[in-house]
């Protein structure tokens, strides 16, 4: 779901972006120099002309179908970006995964909690945070961002970040866990003072 939005999201703003910019260009590239480098189908606008002047805005109305379809497409346009702003706003109702014993729920949160305490608690690392989101079919996504200390090798962090992994994986009995590990170090780079 939250990939869809994305994806969505992404692809409204990608086309309203690119109107803009070709309406803010068809101006610009028809006047002065640019014209002549133009090929002959190009639309160009006279200098000083509008792109809808009141003559042809008074013929526009007088035909029978402008005004019921301008405000049939303004009411829709309304409509729809309200509908998807509000989107925007709901987060989402907290989702309670469902666990085998009776009346036994927790949150994605919890679960995310309780992984970034436990993998925090591993030698040699500085911070972690978890991040459980919840798939179709009884699926749940997690990924673990892991901070490392100064010096400390990767390879004496993992196994124990297995451990912790594997115990949060049998948490949530029902449902099977993918999970990623990203792992962090701070640079090495000194400080100039100049």
């Amino acid at each position: 779901m939250r990939r869809a939005r994305t994806t969505v999201n992404r692809t409204v703003l990608a086309v309203s972006g690119l109107t803009l910019l070709l309406a803010g260009a068809w101006p610009a590239l028809t006047g002065g120099l640019l014209r002549e480098r133009l090929p002959p189908w190009w639309p160009a606008a006279a200098t000083g002309t509008v792109l809808l002047d009141r003559t042809r805005l008074a013929q526009l109305r007088a035909e029978g179908w402008w005004t019921p379809t301008v405000l049939a497409a303004t009411i829709a346009l309304t409509v729809l970006l309200t509908y998807w702003s509000l989107a925007q706003l709901r987060s989402g109702a907290t989702r309670h995964l469902t666990l085998p014993s009776a009346g036994s729920t927790v949150r994605p949160q919890a679960l995310a909690e309780a992984l970034s305490t436990r993998a925090a608690t591993v030698p040699g690392v500085a911070r972690a945070r978890a991040r459980v989101l919840p798939r179709r079919r009884q699926r749940l996504d997690v990924g673990l961002q892991v901070w490392l200390h100064p010096g400390t090798p990767p390879d004496t962090v993992l196994p124990p970040l297995h451990a912790v992994i594997a115990e949060a994986e049998r948490a949530p009995a029902p449902y099977t866990s993918y999970t990623r590990i990203r792992l962090s170090a701070p640079s090495h780079r000194r400080s100039r003072v100049r």
